[in-house]
C-alpha cells in the first residue's frame, strides 16, 4: 500500500487498530520455568505466532508486524543464535503454502547481512510468492533494529543528495518514512509487548510515534487469541488525540 493509499484515521473502524505490532518476548523464560532447553521455548514461540496470525484477521486487523530477531540478538550464545536463524525456515516450510492460499502477503524487514544464503533465498521466495496477496499483511522484523533502520534511511537520502538527485530541503517526514524498511505499510496503531517487560527494545522507533502501547504479563509461547483480544479491548478504551485537543478538553479549560 503506497503512502497515498493509506486509510485516513477517520475512516478506520471505531476502536479498532488497522496495524498491530508485537514484540515476541519471553521464549527463554518460558523454557526456564519448565526446565526445558531454550530452543524449545523458541519453537513454542512459533506456535504462538501461528495462533496470533490466525486470530488477527478474524479480529479485524489488516497488518501484523512481529519482532522475531533484533540486530542485538547476535550477542547471544552461538547455539541459540543458530536456533533463532532456523525458525523462519521452519515457519516458511510448514506455513507458507497455507498463508499464500489464505491471501496473506509476507514481508521480512531487516538486514540481510549475516544471514545464510539459504535463509535469504527462503525469504525472497516467500515474499515473491505472496507479493500480490491483499487479504492480510504479515511483516516479520528479522535481523532488524529501529535505530539501524533510521540510520540506513538517512544514508540513502544523503547519497541521493550527493548524487544531485535530491536537495536537503526535499526531506520531510513523509519522504523519510518512505525510506524505511516499513515503507508501504501504515504506521502501527498498537504495539503489544507480552512477557511483562515495558520497553520498545529498538522496535519501530520512528513508526511508533503515535502508537498506543500495551504491555501484557504473559510469556510469548502462551500467547493466543484471548490475549490479542484483551490488547484490542484496552486499545479501544484509549483516547487517541494525535497531539490535538478534543472538544471536551476545550470546554473543561474554560
Amino acid at each position: 500500500m503506497a503512502a497515498a493509499d493509506k486509510p485516513p484515521i477517520a475512516d478506520r473502524p471505531e476502536g479498532r487498530p488497522l496495524h498491530v505490532a508485537v514484540v515476541m518476548d519471553g521464549n527463554g523464560r518460558w523454557a526456564k520455568q519448565r526446565s526445558l532447553p531454550r530452543p524449545l521455548g523458541h519453537r513454542a514461540g512459533v506456535e504462538a505466532l501461528r495462533r496470533t496470525v490466525s486470530a488477527a484477521p478474524k479480529l479485524g486487523i489488516g497488518w501484523l508486524t512481529v519482532f522475531g530477531f533484533s540486530t542485538e540478538n547476535w550477542s547471544r550464545p552461538a547455539a541459540e543464535v543458530a536456533e533463532l536463524m532456523a525458525l523462519p525456515k521452519r515457519y516458511f516450510e510448514t506455513d507458507l503454502d497455507r498463508l499464500n492460499r489464505e491471501g496473506v502477503r509476507v514481508r521480512v524487514i531487516g538486514r540481510r547481512e549475516g544471514l545464510s544464503r539459504e535463509l535469504v533465498r527462503l525469504i525472497d521466495d516467500a515474499q515473491a510468492r505472496t507479493a500480490n496477496n491483499t487479504a492480510f499483511h504479515l511483516d516479520i522484523a528479522f535481523n532488524y533494529g529501529g535505530q539501524a533502520d533510521i540510520a540506513e534511511a538517512a544514508r540513502r537520502f544523503a547519497a541521493e543528495v550527493a548524487a544531485g538527485r535530491r536537495k536537503p530541503e526535499d526531506l520531510d517526514e513523509a519522504m523519510f518514512a518512505g525510506l524505511l524498511a516499513t515503507a508501504g505499510s501504515p504506521p502501527p496503531d498498537l504495539i503489544v509487548r507480552p512477557s511483562g517487560e515495558q520497553r520498545l527494545s529498538n522496535f519501530l522507533l520512528w513508526e511508533a510515534a503515535y502508537a498506543e502501547l500495551v504491555f501484557q504479563d504473559v510469556l510469548w509461547p502462551d500467547y493466543g487469541e484471548e490475549h490479542l483480544r484483551a490488547a484490542l479491548t484496552e486499545f479501544a478504551a484509549r483516547d487517541r488525540r494525535y497531539g490535538a485537543i478534543v472538544a471536551d478538553d476545550v470546554l473543561a479549560a474554560g
